[in-house]
């Protein structure tokens, strides 16, 4: 296993921190559409970041951290959700990180957003033994389609213009 430095994980947690920050804002918004369910995603851009600027395994760290915290703060049933999700996310991401250029990092964004739904509509499906949620994923994929590619434009945007913030320590 590879050692992480001191700064290198004081970086992890202030992105943690952020990532944090942004999901506990997020959740006091109004909703977007009149559809249960649909939001920005806001700290997926931070996961996102984290993988391209970090690397996988230090960006895992981070979004199952944000995941377990944010979860504490939302209570309820929130971290089966948001764990299933994530992680169906962060998948998608990782199975792409290495075929898309510094141009192309939105398209992991996008996908990863669609694959958070499908795996939060399996959890909604588990959990309710309601097989009719699934009529909801269109809706869902929609949604995740356009927020995918904010957020993954902003993570992108964010990769191009801190390249000399991080990450600590070099390269991965």
């Amino acid at each position: 296993m590879k050692h992480t430095s001191l700064r290198q994980l004081t970086y992890m947690a202030v992105l943690t921190a952020v990532a944090l920050t942004i999901f506990v804002i997020e959740a006091q918004l109004p909703a977007l559409a009149p559809i249960p369910g649909i939001k920005l995603g806001l700290a997926n851009i931070v996961t996102v970041y984290a993988v391209f600027a970090l690397g996988p395994g230090q960006a895992a760290g981070i979004l199952l951290a944000r995941v377990l915290l944010g979860s504490l703060f939302a209570g309820g049933m929130t971290i089966f959700y948001s764990l299933a999700g994530g992680l169906c996310c962060y998948l998608v991401t990782l199975v792409l990180y290495r075929l898309v250029s510094g141009k192309q990092v939105w398209v992991c964004s996008v996908l990863g957003a669609m694959a958070h739904n499908a795996g939060q509509i399996a959890v909604a499906v588990a959990i309710t033994r309601t097989p009719g949620v699934l009529a909801y994923l269109p809706i869902l994929l929609v949604s995740g389609i356009l927020t995918g590619l904010f957020t993954g434009l902003c993570a992108q945007f964010l990769l191009s213009r801190l390249p000399k913030a991080g990450p600590p320590g070099g390269q991965p």
